[in-house]
């Protein structure tokens, strides 16, 4: 299953993020890195991820930030928040921000592994229910109307998705 799973992992500690990416790739997990949230945000703009693990501290934009923006662009990314600066109110406010979970650095790799599976599940089972549900409306709007009434019902559907 790792082989499908898009990952951005933001660190600024290059070689903490070099060998967590190659790890992560040794176990087929197509990475992108980033060093800091302002490169994040600007990958993630051209690229489409199933998943980002952040770092909280790091200069500049931190975790918080690169999470509550990434949560705003991509509706569907699950973020998981790996810092080795954990505190009790900072997971708190992650997950309120939307994050799937917060580990701790040093990681334990096989915890890392299925955290990031459970996240990719959880991300399909969201956007599993958003496609059926889009599907049923498009079943409702495709009868009893005419050809144009179907075809702005449906520009209506996307406009709600965008």
């Amino acid at each position: 299953m790792a082989g499908n799973i898009k990952l951005l992992i933001v660190d600024d500690e290059v070689k903490f993020l070099d060998a967590i990416a190659e790890r992560l790739k040794m176990r087929g997990f197509d990475v992108a890195k980033a060093t800091d949230g302002y490169q994040a945000l600007e990958i993630a703009k051209n690229e489409k991820f199933d998943l980002a693990l952040l770092d909280l501290k790091m200069p500049g934009m931190d975790g918080k930030q690169v999470l509550a923006e990434i949560k705003t662009q991509h509706k569907f990314i699950e973020v998981i928040i790996l810092t080795g600066h954990g505190s009790l109110e900072s997971a708190v406010e992650c997950t309120k921000l939307g994050a799937f979970s917060y580990l701790p650095k040093p990681y334990e790799l096989d915890k890392l592994i299925d955290t990031l599976r459970s996240a990719y599940e959880a991300r399909m089972r969201k956007k599993f229910a958003i496609d059926e549900a889009r599907m049923a409306k498009i079943q409702q709007i495709a009868t009893g109307q005419s050809a144009l009434g179907i075809l702005r019902s449906l520009r209506e559907l996307d406009d709600d998705v965008k």
